[in-house]
């Protein structure tokens, strides 16, 4: 690789860590290209992507980045997730770790916030943009609903009191 490739790359690379909301490190020593392809595969089922990167070239797209120290975390065969939803990458990385031993998180970054091994694992557990906006959603409604039913009550209830003064006259 030339110069003014490794230049390109870098430039992409600053681009990755500025347009997405988390990147996550891990190793990939001793993963197939298969097993490789499909972490990919998952990773864009879910909406992250997955790069091999060289550290070199990663530790200088970072330099002028708000996550900096995060470059510690760039040693040996090293691969990053990212994603613009700050659970999906993490998830995708932590899930096929449990499966494969092979892939090892050691860190990454939210925003400006270095995250370690433990951080990215944390943050795997969190519910996703999506789930939680659901879970709002169901939050707003819910009040709604039970004041709707609420004010029905009153009118079902006095229906049934005419209903039964009338079967008692005609009885």
């Amino acid at each position: 690789m030339d110069r003014t490739q490794k230049g390109v790359v870098v430039e992409e690379l600053k681009g990755v860590f500025a347009e997405n909301q988390v990147v996550v490190f891990a190793h990939y020593a001793g993963l197939t290209v298969a097993e490789l392809t499909d972490l990919r595969i998952e990773a864009a089922k879910a909406g992250a992507s997955v790069k091999v990167v060289k550290n070199r070239l990663a530790k200088l797209a970072l330099e002028n980045h708000d996550a900096k120290d995060a470059g510690a975390y760039l040693t040996g065969p090293t691969a990053i997730a990212y994603s613009v939803d700050p659970t999906v990458a993490p998830k995708v990385f932590a899930d096929f770790a449990k499966k494969n031993d092979k892939l090892v998180l050691t860190g990454g970054f939210m925003g400006a916030t270095v995250l370690n091994a433990d951080g990215v694992k944390a943050l795997a557990t969190l519910p996703s943009l999506d789930e939680l906006r659901g879970k709002i959603v169901g939050l707003l409604q819910a009040p709604a609903s039970k004041l709707a039913s609420i004010t029905q009550a009153p009118a079902a209830q006095l229906a049934r009191v005419f209903n039964a003064y009338a079967t008692k006259d005609a009885a």
